[in-house]
C-alpha cells in the first residue's frame, strides 16, 4: 500500500508540474476533465449520478470549460442562473415525486466541484501565473506533507472529530512547512513578476500560511460529507489515494483563495490611487 501511494503520488505530481508548466490550453482541459470525474464521485455519494439533475451537471461542466477556454467569461453568469432555472424546472415537473434536497445537491456539486476547481487555470493565466500558481500546491498540498510529518513525530492533541488523525500539533507544522516552502521558493522568483506591495519573500510565506488553514478547512468538509455519508474514500481512481475528491479535497478551497487574493492585490495600487 505505501509503495502503490508513493508511486501514484509521484506519477501525480509529475503530471501536474507539467501541466502547470505548459499552462493553458492544456491545463484547462485537464482541470476540465479531473472536475467531470469529481463530480461524478460527489454525485455518486449522493445518488444522484444517473438522474436528471445529474446529467444536466455534466452538460453544464463542459459547457462551462468550453466558455473559459474560448475566454468568454461574459457568459458564465448567464450559464450559472440557467444551471439553477433547469434544476428547478426539473424539480418542479418531477414534483412531488423529486424532493428539493437532490436540486440542492446538484447544485452544490457543480459549484463545490467544477467551479472551485477552475480557479487552478485562471490563476496560471494571470499576469506572471507561471510562477504564482504554485502558491496554490504550497499551501494545499506542501501544508498536507508537513501537517502530516509533523503529527507523526509531534502530534499528542487531537484536533477534530473529523479526522481523528489530525492533531493541533500537525495542523501547526503545515502552517510553519507551508511558509518555509513558500520562502524557499520566493528566493527564486523572478523580481520582475512581483505583484505585491511589499517584499514578495515576506508576502509568499504569510500566503502560504494563510492557505495552509484555508486547506485544512477544506479538508475537512470534505471528511464532513464523508462521514455524514458513511464512507471511506470518494473513489478508487488514484492508486492509494482514493478519487480525486480525496486528493483535491484541500486544492478546491485553496484555489479559490488564491485566485481572489493576485486579483486584489494585482488591482490594489489602482484602487489605492497609486497608478
Amino acid at each position: 500500500m505505501f509503495w502503490t501511494r508513493l508511486i501514484s503520488g509521484i506519477v501525480l505530481v509529475i503530471a501536474l508540474i507539467v501541466l502547470f508548466v505548459v499552462g493553458n490550453p492544456w491545463l484547462l482541459c485537464a482541470i476540465g476533465l479531473l472536475s467531470l470525474l469529481g463530480i461524478y464521485e460527489l454525485m455518486r455519494v449522493f445518488g444522484i449520478e444517473k438522474k436528471p439533475s445529474g446529467i444536466v451537471n455534466y452538460v453544464t461542466v463542459v459547457v462551462y470549460y468550453i466558455l473559459l477556454f474560448f475566454n468568454v467569461q461574459s457568459w458564465v453568469l448567464f450559464l450559472f442562473t440557467g444551471h439553477i432555472l433547469v434544476q428547478l424546472a426539473i424539480y418542479v415537473f418531477r414534483y412531488p415525486k423529486l424532493k428539493i434536497d437532490e436540486i440542492t445537491k446538484a447544485v452544490f456539486s457543480f459549484f463545490y466541484v467544477a467551479v472551485m476547481l477552475s480557479y487552478i487555470p485562471l490563476t496560471r493565466a494571470l499576469d506572471g501565473g507561471a510562477w504564482l500558481v504554485w502558491l496554490i500546491i504550497m499551501g494545499s498540498w506542501g501544508a498536507d506533507t508537513c501537517a502530516y510529518c509533523a503529527g507523526k513525530l509531534f502530534g499528542k492533541h487531537h484536533f477534530s472529530e473529523l479526522s481523528p488523525k489530525k492533531t493541533i500539533e500537525g495542523c501547526v507544522g503545515g502552517v510553519l512547512g507551508a511558509s518555509i516552502i513558500a520562502f524557499i521558493y520566493s528566493l527564486f522568483f523572478p523580481a520582475e513578476y512581483s505583484v505585491f506591495l511589499i517584499d514578495h519573500r515576506i508576502a509568499f510565506p504569510v500566503i502560504a500560511a494563510v492557505c495552509a488553514v484555508v486547506s485544512m478547512v477544506g479538508d475537512l468538509s470534505a471528511s464532513a460529507i464523508k462521514r455524514n455519508y458513511d464512507i471511506k474514500d470518494y473513489g478508487n481512481i488514484i492508486p492509494g489515494h482514493g478519487g480525486v475528491l480525496d486528493r483535491f479535497d484541500s486544492v478546491i478551497f485553496v484555489a479559490p483563495f488564491v485566485y481572489y487574493l493576485l486579483v486584489f492585490i494585482q488591482l490594489s495600487p489602482y484602487l489605492l490611487g497609486y497608478v
